[in-house]
């Protein structure tokens, strides 16, 4: 049963990461990167409140509070190089680019957590590195490299270097202290960082009133985004980091969805087969994984 639940609780989160995704790019464009990212953590920290109170002493451990302020820290730098690439970018190739996180994530578990991979699971994840190249390269004859990238690509590789780091303490704190706290104090620490940089730059009037003008579009990402990391947390309580990352990296099918339908936005035929690629090596790792 402990399995199923945490299959269910990983597709949740993956229906949730591609909803927020595209509900993060739309805010990103009208309110900024830092200021999202505030209203997300501000929102979902006030949300998960009444339901942490019971788990606020284990934050007396020097070490459970140590882990959860990195990952704090870690959240926010890598959560700025992922909104300020969906700002860039498009969400159709920026959400593929961020599957790196996948193998990232697997390498950590490996390490640290002591599973392991077969040759075929290798196999798998090198076709969905094919498919995520596919994506990023949007002319493939032009003579110059470093012109072939989508806009927001580089930043995309560097957010999901972040995310797989996010993805591992994410489940080590959610193993070791609560699946709650793993989300709700990394929650508090970036959106106090946002809020310091936020009123350096340019104080919190433009903030407010930008959170009043787009208050639905706002609560929509809060909420998503912050249900994701939730659900995330409670599967890799008791089940393999790798296994259910690789269940929840199908989440760029519903922002692909999204993207190409609601936003209009027009990808190449070849990236369109590197999708496609992509994602089947997702579902098929999850099988094989699973």
């Amino acid at each position: 049963m402990i399995i199923e639940i945490g299959v269910l609780a990983a597709f949740l989160a993956m229906l949730c990461w591609g909803i927020g995704d595209f509900l993060i790019q739309k805010n990103v464009r009208k309110i900024g990167d830092i200021e999202a990212l505030a209203f997300i953590g501000i929102i979902g920290a006030i949300g998960i409140i009444p339901f942490v109170f019971n788990d606020i002493l284990l934050l007396f451990s020097y070490r459970n509070a140590a882990i959860l302020f990195l990952l704090g820290i870690i959240t926010f730098v890598a959560a700025v190089f992922n909104f300020q690439a969906l700002k860039e970018g498009k969400l159709a190739v920026v959400d593929v680019i961020i599957e790196l996180e996948l193998p990232v994530t697997i390498v950590l578990g490996f390490l640290f957590f002591k599973e392991t991979l077969s040759a075929i699971q290798f196999s798998v994840i090198g076709f969905a590195f094919i498919g995520i190249l596919m994506m990023a390269i949007k002319d493939p004859y032009l003579e110059n490299p470093f012109k072939r990238l989508e806009k927001g690509v580089v930043l995309a590789v560097f957010a999901a270097v972040g995310m797989g780091l996010i993805n591992f303490l994410t489940a080590a704190s959610s193993k070791q202290i609560s699946p709650l706290m793993a989300v709700w104090v990394p929650w508090v620490i970036f959106s106090f960082i946002c809020l310091i940089v936020i009123g350096r730059r340019e104080g919190f009037d433009k903030f407010i009133k930008n959170g009043i003008k787009f208050k639905w579009l706002v609560l929509g990402m809060a909420v998503f985004d912050t249900l994701a990391w939730i659900f995330y947390a409670l599967a890799t309580h008791d089940n393999e980091i790798s296994i259910i990352t690789a269940i929840t990296e199908s989440y760029p099918a519903i922002a692909l969805f999204l993207g190409l339908w609601i936003n209009k936005e027009r990808i190449r035929i070849h990236q369109y087969f590197g999708a496609v690629l992509a994602l089947i090596s997702s579902f098929i790792l999850a099988f094989i994984l699973g």
